[in-house]
């Protein structure tokens, strides 16, 4: 088998979490300033750390701001859901004796509150989390540290995204790549496996 360890990216990829996450943002920033850009204009948001993207909207506090948003995030928890097949895919993985783990833009808070609670959480064993390693995803950093503490090499990982920063990421660190078709339209990005449904990863292992 060439791939021993797979890595998930966990917004777009296992969770389908675009109208939480922007709709969370959009009140947290009405709250701040009276008035939210557009979900097409947030859309930038999808993908990289929370505290990233309000500093990009040039929010002055932005731990404060960080804080509302998670705590605006809760309110729309019970619309995030799994992708269909990703359950399955994840039991199938675990059956063929493949470790998984996360590499994520989300913030250990961010994790906690809505990752955990989610019930594929206990099939990761290895977390990377914004703000674990120096730079985030598109940094290489976060895959090299799942290298690290996976004691492996790049040639046994494979990362499954659904983002340009995911296939950067991959990229810099050396792991092959495949994307969550399901979760991105967009198939100009070269990848080296695209996936249009979960089921279809069996296929290259």
């Amino acid at each position: 088998m060439k791939y021993t360890h797979i890595a998930f990216d966990i917004d777009g990829t296992l969770t389908n979490s675009e109208f939480a996450v922007i709709q969370s943002l959009q009140d947290t920033l009405t709250s701040l300033n009276g008035s939210s850009p557009s979900a097409g204009e947030l859309s930038f948001a999808l993908g990289i750390p929370g505290e990233e993207t309000l500093k990009r909207l040039q929010v002055p506090d932005v731990p404060a701001a960080f804080d509302l948003w998670v705590k605006n995030l809760r309110k729309y928890i019970d619309t995030i859901t799994l992708f269909p097949g990703i359950e399955a895919l994840l039991a199938a993985l675990k059956e063929r004796g493949i470790v998984m783990g996360v590499v994520t833009s989300q913030t250990p808070e961010e994790y906690d509150e809505d990752f955990a609670r989610c019930p594929i959480a206990p099939y990761f064993t290895i977390l990377v989390r914004a703000g674990e390693t120096a730079e985030p995803k598109p940094s290489s950093q976060p895959l090299q540290h799942f290298l690290e503490l996976a004691d492996c090499l790049p040639s046994q990982v494979l990362y499954v995204g659904d983002r340009e920063g995911d296939l950067r990421c991959a990229r810099g660190a050396g792991v092959d790549f495949a994307l969550a078709g399901w979760g991105n339209p967009d198939r100009k990005m070269e990848v080296d496996y695209c996936l249009e449904a979960p089921e279809d990863l069996l296929r290259y292992l």
